[in-house]
């Protein structure tokens, strides 16, 4: 397939998936409605069967996401900068996917097959539908795709380079185990927000959505935020109320209650708000229903800690206090050409 094609299929791709927002609507221009879009709305209803945090809302978020993402003129804008080999043999690259949130590893795939190679998967089994329901639909534009994604559910083996996602317990094994291939081994890392007392209601309700949305469990989720030493919670907290009826599915209800009364039972000192703790900590990794905070005296202070921790923080969030730091509400919506870790995957595939 020439590079143009890929392109449009991917824009088709976007076109399917636009219809299935918050309601699902069909829109009769799309291509092969009539043998896919009532079994992906079944599938979509059902997730939450096969992963209870994958509830209607959450998965139609993705879905809208990427619908957003896969236009021509973001896909043109993504991959103009670089060169694309032609007539050469494609790379065999296996990927190790995550599945904390929904097609959490779908920029991965996407990026194997624009640069003209082989994804052979490996899908975590807390996503084990939606990419192969994407695949099929591609496959169905053009049967070359059945080439060019391929599954495995046994031990990844004979390929030519690897990109795997996990915990940083994982990533030392996969560190080991794939130490003789090209590599990118992804790890934990947190999304932070720099707050200075100034920002608006609709600042911080927006920042809402950084914390809540998949509820906290992406890497791009806010889970730590910085304060200046006065900081007044009372309208950080009128802000967060937005979101308060999360307290109301039982999941995110039960990690709520379990992690409070850990965190009671160790006498530290909570906010709370009856559906998330704060608790001052100068780490980043909050459990879910709870954010860290850490004050600071100046920014420029935060500014170093976290260029030092840089391995450790996957977003910034605030009011244009950093060089790459995202708008307030937007960390969970990446542009194609915004990279895990910051690491350019096109790159590293293009160099194979």
């Amino acid at each position: 397939m020439l590079q143009n094609e890929i392109n449009d299929y991917f824009v088709q791709l976007g076109l399917f998936l636009k219809q299935f927002d918050t309601e699902f609507t069909r829109n009769s221009t799309v291509l092969h409605n009539d043998l896919f879009f009532d079994e992906f709305a079944e599938i979509i209803e059902k997730q939450q069967y096969q992963n209870g945090w994958f509830t209607k809302d959450q998965v139609t978020f993705a879905l809208q996401s990427w619908a957003n993402a896969l236009t021509y003129e973001n896909l043109k804008n993504w991959t103009k900068p670089y060169e694309f080999p032609k007539d050469s043999e494609p790379k065999i690259i296996g990927l190790i996917l995550a599945g904390n949130i929904p097609l959490v590893g779908f920029h991965d795939v996407l990026s194997v097959i624009i640069s003209g190679n082989i994804a052979k998967i490996k899908l975590s089994s807390n996503d084990q539908q939606l990419l192969k329901f994407i695949a099929k639909y591609l496959t169905t534009l053009n049967s070359e795709f059945s080439e060019r994604i391929l599954f495995v559910s046994e031990k990844l083996e004979n390929f030519d380079a690897v990109i795997a996602t996990g915990s940083n317990n994982t990533a030392r094994y996969f560190e080991y185990y794939f130490r003789d291939k090209p590599n990118i081994i992804r790890k934990n890392r947190n999304s932070v927000a720099i707050l200075t007392g100034n920002e608006s209601k609709e600042d911080l309700i927006a920042l809402g959505e950084d914390i809540f949305r998949y509820f906290g469990l992406g890497c791009r989720n806010v889970s730590k935020i910085f304060i200046p030493k006065d900081y007044d919670f009372k309208l950080f907290f009128e802000a967060m109320y937005e979101y308060g009826d999360i307290i109301h599915y039982d999941k995110y209800a039960n990690n709520y209650d379990y992690n409070k009364a850990v965190f009671l039972m160790s006498n530290f000192k909570l906010l709370d708000n009856e559906f998330m703790t704060l608790k001052e900590d100068e780490g980043y990794a909050s459990p879910i229903s709870s954010v860290f905070y850490e004050y600071y005296d100046n920014v420029d202070a935060v500014l170093q800690k976290l260029e030092a921790d840089a391995e450790k923080i996957q977003c910034i969030t605030s009011n244009n206090l950093t060089k790459n730091s995202i708008p307030f509400g937007k960390t969970q919506k990446p542009e194609l050409w915004d990279y895990a870790d910051n690491v350019d995957t096109l790159d590293f595939l293009l160099k194979i």
